[in-house]
Order: structure tokens, then C-alpha cells, then sequence
């Protein structure tokens, strides 16, 4: 089978699962990190956590606001955060 026809197949199937026809073989759910609480929960300040994670202050500023979330290495490294908050020290230390 050519690439077109698969690319052609995979189309159709979401089409079809779009509008009730099929259902989806695996749905994953990914959880959005709650920045501000993760944040909270650490008593540090926007600009302290931004430097921490090496990102802007408007970065986090859009994440605790929910205009953008955290994706990739962000998004693990704040549910590392989360789960385990000695981590923040060990990042903050380097």
C-alpha cells in the first residue's frame, strides 16, 4: 500500500469516528497540570519558579491562567513536581 492510501485510510477511519460510525481503538487522556497550585504549594513566586523551570514569566503567567498548557518536558517535569516537590530544590540548587 502506497503512503497516499494510507494517509486516504487513516483520514476515512477519523471520519468515520468523528461522526459515530466507529469507535476509537485507544482514547488517551492526559492530565493539565494545575501550575498555579503546583506553584502555591512550593511558596515560590512566578519569576523564582519561571527561573527554576528556565522559561518566562509570561510562560507561567499563561499556564496558571490556562491560555496555554504545559506540554512535553514541562508537562512531565511539573507532574514530577507535583508528585514529588524536592525535586523543585534539586532543579533550584542547579
Amino acid at each position: 500500500m502506497s503512503i497516499f492510501n494510507d494517509l486516504k485510510a487513516s483520514l476515512e477511519e477519523a471520519v468515520e469516528i468523528e461522526i459515530g460510525y466507529r469507535k476509537p481503538s485507544r482514547v488517551t487522556h492526559y492530565e493539565v497540570a494545575d501550575v498555579k497550585a503546583i506553584r502555591a504549594q512550593l511558596n515560590v513566586s512566578q519569576v523564582e519558579f519561571a527561573a527554576v523551570l528556565g522559561t518566562s514569566v509570561d510562560t507561567i503567567k499563561s499556564w496558571e491562567q490556562r491560555r496555554r498548557n504545559p506540554t512535553g518536558l514541562a508537562a512531565k517535569v511539573l507532574a514530577t513536581i507535583k508528585d514529588n516537590p524536592a525535586i523543585y530544590r534539586e532543579l533550584a540548587a542547579h
